[in-house]
């Protein structure tokens, strides 16, 4: 039996449904059913049915998110707003496709403009042998952190690509590891350096058997990443550790598990890797993400046209012809 139009709460459930049956990953439905939950208790405030919303209404509560403030006073970002508001055009879309409304009143729905901002931090060369030098302090469990950290670096993974890994994942003989379903719900094989994956095999073969727990599957699709009492380590407790190890290493960068992803990218691109290889490795569906990465090699660039440009090539004759 189909939901009333104005059962909100059936709606959703169907929509999000439907959204699985279609094969969307499980965070994107997530994602989706967040924002939906915060639009439609706003519109339970206000007594507004489906059938009874417009354009107008949809662009006050756009209004009222670019107002809205986070428990800490500052605004929601940019992004943020976007996020809770494309699930939005979704939702709508569904329902004139099954009948249900003759219009989507968010199909004119203008986005906000999302600045486009170059990475501003990540870590150097020797800030990483820095961190790993220090996590030696911590026996097993450091032993699994220079594991962690050695892949991010490595493989350029995202946070929940690198914890959803199972012990499948990682193929030795090949050098590769396989990432199921990252970012848009597209699988992946990344390449692993040696360093890398010595660690990686390292932590697997001596630290995570003493952690799992009896009756614990040990097959390829056991999570490979586990905490000393068994458990799995979760995304949030990576980044927390990870916040935690480079403060005490001393580095004083915003951020966690995604410096060494901007760090990966900003070392081969400065060591000449084509940018079209690192968009593949990062995953990144449009080369225009990958591309910002590009800026790091600015004294790359200088030092070419230093040398090859003509107006620098008659500088440096005429400082010549004056020494001479």
């Amino acid at each position: 039996m189909s939901a009333p139009l104005g059962d909100w709460s059936a709606l959703l459930r169907r929509f999000l449904d439907d959204n699985l049956a279609k094969g969307l990953s499980p965070s994107t439905v997530t994602t989706r059913q967040r924002a939906l939950v915060r639009s439609i208790a706003w519109c339970e405030e206000r007594a507004l049915i489906p059938e009874t919303i417009t354009l107008p209404i949809l662009e006050r509560y756009q209004r009222h998110l670019f107002h809205s403030r986070k428990r800490n006073d500052a605004p929601l970002a940019m992004a943020t707003q976007a996020q809770r508001l494309m699930p939005i055009n979704a939702f709508f879309r569904w329902m004139v496709r099954g009948g249900m409304l003759a219009v989507n009143p968010a199909a004119d729905l203008e986005l906000p403009r999302l600045p486009k901002r170059l990475p501003r931090h990540w870590l150097s060369c020797e800030e990483i042998e820095q961190l790993v030098a220090h996590v030696a302090i911590y026996g097993d469990e450091g032993l699994r952190d220079r594991a962690i950290i050695e892949v991010l670096y490595s493989t350029g993974l995202r946070r929940a690509e690198l914890i959803e890994l199972q012990l499948g994942d990682v193929n030795e003989r090949q050098g590769v590891v396989f990432v199921r379903e990252g970012k848009g719900a597209r699988d992946r094989v990344v390449p692993i350096g040696a360093r890398g994956l010595a660690w990686l095999v390292k932590y697997r073969d001596e630290v995570r058997p003493n952690w799992r727990l009896p009756g614990d599957p040990d097959d390829r699709s056991a999570p490979l990443w586990l905490r000393p009492d068994g458990k799995r380590l979760s995304k949030n407790q990576l980044t927390d550790r990870m916040k935690k190890l480079l403060g005490e290493a001393g580095i004083d960068k915003p951020g966690a598990c995604h410096l060494f992803r901007h760090a990966m990218a900003t070392h081969m691109l400065e060591r000449g890797a084509d940018v079209r290889i690192v968009q593949a490795i990062l995953g990144h569906a449009q080369l225009s993400t990958t591309a910002i990465y590009t800026h790091v090699t600015i004294a790359q660039l200088k030092a070419v046209h230093a040398a090859t440009h003509p107006a620098a090539r008659l500088l440096r004759k005429s400082d010549d012809d004056g020494a001479a």
